[in-house]
């Protein structure tokens, strides 16, 4: 996803907020598109593979970390600068980018936004230096950033109601098997040919999806051009900014990225050193264990109805934390276990958290969601290069005490919520007393 595969729960909040200032008329527009109408298959077809080149340029350098430090003489801190350009500059222009698509339209927005991220990611194998290769993916993470902030806008204006929740799964899907098959795919190349050809072969995978999407995707029908108003924009940042809520579960969704970053990052150095010895090939396959993320991300609603948003979310930490301790062993199957249990735990935790973000919004959801995924991307840039520095200064184990430090945080957090929620519900009792 990739981690954005656990999205689907924002995105769908997002997509129907009341923000967007054509949805709440979209329902009764006849010619939205549905599955069996004209256009709909064209345009699941053209957001999957948008989602398939997206997250294959985003981490394709992070199954490749080991090689690309052997092969630029880079310290693994240094190596995950790789990955942190590209997800910090997205991070940085998400919000930037929704704006955009107001005012020029989201298809156009989505189209520009690939073509620049595939065009620099032709350049990316060719990168002289490590700090040339940084830039050039911090380029590529921002020309990205506007996929993510147009796609659902896209979908809430084009598709009908009754199938938003099921395109916006294909775009989610593609967000997904991206994430993990380029993952995968650069493990396996690198193995037999390199890092920078295995680079290439994902700038190659996207430039299939691009023309896929290009030729693919339908004209937009409904989007009515805005005006960009960054004083509009501003008071509604600064709103959300404001509610103690809100910047607990922006804190929470980057704590637990933060995790996730580290561990993903470091991982590669950790099975292909003693007392493993794995290929590179191997190392990426490791990154199948997103597909648990599906189960559990998808279980996050059924847990919320059962123990509650902080009961989740306690199980989600205490499931996280579990699989950082038991990722120190020197057993393989042991360490394969807990990234099972880390990965489960943080798809859950994030489900949960990116999901209260609209549902605590009243209004300017976009905007809400955005900041989510700001701080959400920020927590990956951060995780991954605080992880490798605390893996190079201790091992494995001072990046899993990291991560130990980032679940605190969420416990932390959840639990000053806690009392947060009991000292408001004490204050309101007593009102409503006097009142009657």
């Amino acid at each position: 996803m990739s981690p954005a595969s656990t999205k689907a729960s924002t995105l769908t909040l997002d997509a129907s907020a009341p923000s967007s200032p054509v949805a709440p008329a979209a329902a009764a527009v006849p010619d939205r598109m549905e599955p069996g109408r004209p256009g709909y298959r064209r345009m699941s077809f053209a957001l999957f593979a948008a989602g398939v080149a997206t997250f294959a340029l985003l981490y394709s350098t992070q199954a490749l970390l080991p090689a690309v430090s052997a092969g630029l003489g880079a310290t693994a801190g240094q190596a995950s600068w790789t990955v942190s350009a590209a997800t910090g500059a997205l991070a940085l222009c998400v919000l930037p980018m929704s704006a955009l698509s107001e005012r020029f339209g989201r298809r156009q927005l989505m189209t520009a936004s690939l073509t620049v991220a595939v065009l620099v990611g032709l350049l990316v194998p060719f990168a002289p230096s490590l700090g040339w290769l940084i830039a050039l993916r911090a380029v590529q993470g921002a020309a990205l950033a506007g996929l993510p902030a147009s796609a659902m806008a896209y979908l809430a204006e084009e598709v009908r109601p009754k199938a938003l929740v099921a395109a916006i799964g294909l775009f989610v899907a593609g967000n997904s098997i991206g994430g993990m098959s380029g993952r995968i795919l650069t493990g396996w190349v690198s193995q037999m040919w390199g890092w920078r050809v295995a680079l290439g072969t994902v700038g190659l995978l996207a430039v299939v999806c691009a023309v896929v999407f290009h030729f693919m995707i339908p004209r937009a029908r409904h989007f009515t051009p805005g005006t960009l108003n960054p004083k509009a924009l501003a008071k509604t940042v600064g709103g959300h900014l404001a509610d103690p809520l809100l910047r607990r579960l922006y804190a929470i969704g980057a704590l637990f990225m933060t995790v996730f970053g580290a561990v993903y990052t470091v991982i590669g150095y950790r099975l292909v050193e003693a007392p493993f010895h794995l290929p590179q090939g191997v190392v990426g396959s490791i990154f199948l264990v997103y597909l648990v993320g599906t189960v559990s991300s998808a279980a996050a609603g059924r847990l919320v109805a059962r123990l509650g948003r902080r009961g989740a979310l306690y199980l989600a930490v205490s499931t996280t934390a579990a699989g950082l301790l038991l990722s120190l062993s020197d057993q393989l199957a042991a360490v394969l276990l807990g990234l099972v249990l880390i990965t489960a735990g943080f798809f859950a935790g994030h489900a949960v958290a990116s999901s209260s973000v609209s549902r605590t919004a009243t209004k300017g959801r976009a905007q809400a969601s955005a900041l989510y995924q700001s701080a959400y991307y920020l927590g990956s840039s951060a995780g991954g290069t605080l992880g490798a520095i605390a893996f190079h200064a201790g091992g494995w184990a001072g990046t899993v005490s990291l991560g130990l430090f980032a679940v605190l945080g969420v416990v932390s957090i959840t639990l000053w919520g806690s009392r947060a929620a009991r000292a408001e519900q004490r204050r309101l009792v007593p009102a409503a007393s006097v009142q009657n």
